[in-house]
């Protein structure tokens, strides 16, 4: 789409379309690197689990579902080898679900393909520019102060 050919269009399509795009080719190229297996919301519990872990219950707040769903999401990643439950530090019969080095492998490679398709963005695209635009968007919606969890809606 030419820029000119952008102008009638509304803002919430574009960025729609423009965030459809690039998940698209970044879950092609996820995909090729040899983690056909993983969705975007594999990704999303991924980074929500990255630090420290955390138990189904807190992972569902994380990504805005509800406790079954994330218990769902879990129970599948275990089956997978990309997560496993362990003890609460806390104790109690809690879980704490940690990720396993096949996801850290897994981030390690979806981040470089992330710098990847940045760098090509960045070739026709004042990246700069682009960052504080939606930045200025999530700050009018959102307010100050650190960013929202990015929920997976789509």
């Amino acid at each position: 789409m030419k820029r000119d050919e952008n102008e009638g269009v509304e803002l919430l399509f574009l960025l729609g379309l423009g965030f459809q795009a690039l998940l698209g080719e970044f879950t092609r190229r996820v995909a090729e690197a040899g983690y056909p297996d993983l969705r975007p919301v594999h990704g999303m519990a991924f980074q929500a689990l990255q630090a420290t872990g955390a138990t189904a219950t807190e992972l569902a707040e994380r990504l805005g579902v509800t406790k079954q769903a994330a218990g769902q999401i879990v129970d599948d990643l275990e089956k997978r080898g990309y997560v496993r439950r362990e003890p609460h530090p806390e104790g109690g019969r809690r879980k704490l679900v940690v990720l396993t080095p096949a996801a850290r492998q897994h981030l390690a490679v979806a981040g470089r393909i992330l710098h990847e398709l940045e760098a090509e963005l960045g070739r026709g695209t004042d990246l700069t520019a682009l960052r504080a635009g939606l930045g200025e968007v999530v700050r009018t919606f959102h307010g100050e102060g650190p960013l929202p969890p990015l929920r997976p809606v789509w």
